[in-house]
């Protein structure tokens, strides 16, 4: 009995030594893991915008495909030609008039700053030389101020390459992916064991639906709300309303905190013109706000998608905290195939818990 008893007690702590290395290898390897997805944290945003623009250009082509028969290339060649087109109608008829307007919202907003700042009493920008500029010679403050117009060029040089190459490679890539998504669907599945196989797969099928129909409820919320915006602030009588209904209906995207930034420029500039136009800019936004939260968006979600505000709300905040303004734009995106994923796979396979999946059918 002994005998037994003492290989019974050798056999436990191999089960243990196991197990705690197992739980070592396993918590190192997701560290590292952790560690690599943060040290290439911008090629994965740019991967998941390439996701995005894919499910776009997917949704375009499957309809064609619907209506024509045609096959899959040339369908994505027509959504490609189609959105060519749009774009250059676009730049052609509204470009020029849009342009001047932004440019004149651009060399009116410091003019706005600065009213804001004398009437806060607080500088809101930071202030280039020293308390001694007054007795500084002209050259030097010359030389301080080309130093300083030179930084500002270089630096928005560098951020518009980054925009431009940004922008080249997600719809590079999701040219590739909307290509022919089920290869890479397929591969994805592979990737777990064979009894995992139909639930992954309908768990992606049930995310690229949840986010086709959230990315057109937004597109709708965006065009209403530019337009609205728009035209508000041309009744109001501010300038460059082309231009502020263009930067709200773009900011729109960013949910919940894109209503607030859409609405900057057009505060700054109403607070030049005086307290009636600040006050009936106000309400503009504030009615554009609340028709947006409590009619517009619910009608759309009940339609297409419903994610809970709050959690879209912290999940924008945590996103674009983490990775900066680009986070914060495809945070939207972000939280609806994570709460899909969530939901489906954790909440219902492995709690067992009946949920509502968003894009399932």
């Amino acid at each position: 009995m002994s005998g037994g008893t003492r290989l019974r007690d050798r056999e436990q702590r191999a089960d243990t030594l196991r197990l705690a290395l197992y739980i070592v290898v396993a918590g190192a390897g997701m560290f590292v893991a952790l560690w690599l997805a943060w040290q290439i944290r911008g090629a994965l945003l740019l991967a998941f915008a390439a996701i995005v623009m894919a499910v776009i250009l997917d949704a375009g082509a499957s309809w064609i495909q619907r209506q024509t028969r045609l096959p899959r290339v040339w369908a994505l060649s027509a959504v490609g030609v189609l959105l060519v087109a749009l774009l250059a109608s676009f730049v052609l008829v509204l470009g020029g008039p849009i342009g001047e307007q932004v440019a004149g919202l651009v060399v009116q907003l410091p003019a706005a700053i600065g009213a804001l700042e004398e009437a806060l009493g607080v500088p809101l920008l930071p202030q280039s030389g020293n308390g001694n500029s007054e007795s500084a010679g002209g050259l030097s403050e010359l030389s301080t101020v080309m130093q300083d117009l030179f930084g500002w060029l270089t630096s928005l040089g560098s951020t518009l390459i980054g925009l431009v190459s940004a922008m080249v490679l997600t719809v590079v890539g999701g040219v590739f992916l909307a290509a022919d998504p089920d290869v890479y669907r397929r591969g994805m599945v592979k990737l777990f064991p064979p009894d995992w196989h139909y639930q992954v797969e309908s768990t992606v099928a049930a995310a690229g639906d949840a986010l086709r129909l959230w990315l057109a409820a937004k597109l709708i919320g965006m065009v209403i709300v530019g337009s609205v915006a728009g035209l508000g602030a041309w009744v109001i009588g501010l300038p460059t309303p082309l231009a502020i209904g263009l930067f709200a209906g773009l900011t729109e995207f960013v949910p919940t905190i894109g209503a607030v930034v859409g609405s900057v420029p057009a505060l700054l500039l109403a607070l030049t013109m005086g307290p009636d136009a600040l006050m009936w800019t106000a309400l503009l936004f504030v009615a554009i706000q609340q028709v947006e939260s409590n009619v517009l968006t619910p009608i759309l979600e009940r339609r297409m998608v419903h994610i809970p505000p709050a959690l879209m709300l912290f999940a924008v905040l945590a996103v674009g905290l983490l990775f900066g303004l680009a986070g914060a734009v495809v945070a939207g995106p972000m939280t609806v195939v994570f709460y899909v994923l969530v939901t489906k796979l954790y909440v219902r396979e492995v709690l067992g818990e009946e949920a509502e999946v968003p894009g399932e059918e």
